[in-house]
């Protein structure tokens, strides 16, 4: 910071109110929330990018002109809500979704016998990939405005040989342009990764409304079952830094040799 910006101290010291009667306080802030969102200005401005470390928290202290400890109170934050991963001996990194213990962080179906590593990686084929106008519902949950430009994807995942998922996703065009349906076929490793490496998006919560559905004509065709198949219906809405929506995902699961599993706590 220059010698003209004020720290987070001084920030933290402006809710105090100035003497005037019947002017409103600003709600205070506490003070390692507001290096956690310093660094999350940075991380979503691309300054660390996924996989990279990030400086010390001797030098972050030192940068925001705050206690070590400060530091380390939003970096344990930011790693609980798994923006960051601290490395025993090595440091602090930017989570990505290229890493083995992450890449399913947001797919919760689990096969019914063994786990997923047993069961192997998913075969994945893309049934079209193409660009569209927003309609009204999809630039509401995308945050748009309808009649932008939006790409629409639809895929089936495989496990053994079986079609078990059918995904219909959009993505707002802008950020993703240049994504094409071969591009998908050709990238091996998690799409989330795929967003984060080639188009600097990183999705880091998701939101799920979840319902029981009979699919239709096509649906069926698609995950070879019959059309009174009950299938599991997952509806996704993506977040990069700040809450910025960044995909809409649409999930057709078949349960009858797999379970949606979520862990509360």
């Amino acid at each position: 910071m220059n010698s003209s910006s004020s720290s987070p101290a001084d920030s933290a010291s402006a809710g105090t109110d100035g003497g005037s009667a019947g002017l409103a306080t600003p709600a205070f802030s506490p003070l390692y929330q507001q290096i956690k969102g310093l660094i999350l200005q940075s991380l979503q401005s691309g300054e660390w990018k996924p996989g990279e470390s990030i400086p010390s928290e001797m030098d972050l202290a030192a940068r925001y002109r705050v206690s070590q400890g400060t530091v380390r109170k939003a970096i344990d934050e930011l790693a609980a809500e798994n923006l960051l991963v601290r490395r025993q001996g090595k440091g602090t990194f930017v989570a990505t979704h290229a890493e083995q213990h992450v890449q399913y962080r947001f797919l919760r179906l689990m096969p019914d016998l063994g786990d997923r590593q047993t069961e192997g990686p998913a075969e994945r084929t893309i049934i079209d990939c193409r660009r569209l106008r927003a309609t009204a519902e999809i630039a509401r949950l995308l945050a748009l405005r309808t009649g932008d430009s939006v790409l629409q994807a639809r895929r089936v995942l495989s496990f053994a040989g079986r079609p078990t998922i059918l995904e219909e996703l959009w993505l707002p065009g802008t950020p993703f342009k240049g994504l094409t349906a071969e591009r998908l076929s050709q990238y091996l490793g998690p799409m989330y990764a795929l967003f984060e490496t080639e188009f600097g998006v990183r999705m880091v919560r998701a939101e799920e409304k979840i319902r029981a559905v009979l699919p239709d004509a096509a649906q069926a065709a698609l995950l070879k079952v019959g059309k009174t198949t009950p299938l599991l219906s997952v509806e996704r809405v993506a977040y990069t830094y700040n809450d910025v929506p960044m995909e809409l995902r649409r999930g057709l699961y078949l349960t009858d040799t797999h379970h949606y599993r979520n862990v509360l706590s």
